[in-house]
């Protein structure tokens, strides 16, 4: 079943970019980093947004997470150096028990940044742990059975429940 099409996906993102943007307007750069796959998927798409608003320089960062084993080390395409200081968005797809999100924001947090928050395209509302979204698409009441696809590819995004 189809929960969100092609172009309501698209006014999400435009969405979150708008707030992204509001929230960081005294910033000159920020970066979106992206968990790996989807997370940085989204983070592409808000970065496109927010460099057509262009109201600060967006660093794009692949966030890479063992989701079967999210204690394991965990890297980033860009140095701590590159984001120390500076605001950070961290993104993902689906925000679900919070387990893969809670371990990338304590990764992030051995470096000073200025500000610190997260978006998500979807919110499914199952946390294991106090996680939240700060910047969200859709909030969706699901079963556990139940599973979220999100598809960003090029000009067909679709967020389905199957």
């Amino acid at each position: 079943m189809i929960i969100l099409d092609n172009q309501q996906v698209t006014n999400k993102i435009r969405r979150i970019a708008y707030q992204i943007a509001e929230v960081y307007m005294d910033h000159d750069a920020i970066v979106l980093a992206g968990i790996m796959d989807g997370g940085h998927s989204f983070a592409r798409l808000l970065k496109a947004e927010l460099d057509r608003i262009n109201m600060f320089e967006t660093l794009l960062c692949e966030v890479h997470v063992d989701k079967k084993n999210p204690r394991a080390a965990i890297s980033t395409s860009i140095t701590a150096a590159q984001y120390e200081n500076k605001g950070v968005v961290l993104c993902d797809d689906v925000l679900n028990s919070g387990t893969t999100l809670v371990y990338a924001v304590r990764h992030f947090l051995d470096v000073p940044l200025t500000k610190f928050k997260t978006a998500v395209l979807v919110n499914r509302n199952h946390k294991k742990y106090p996680v939240k979204a700060d910047f969200k698409g859709i909030s969706l009441s699901t079963t556990l059975q139940e599973h979220v696809q999100v598809d960003l590819k090029k000009d067909n995004y679709s967020v389905s429940l199957q």
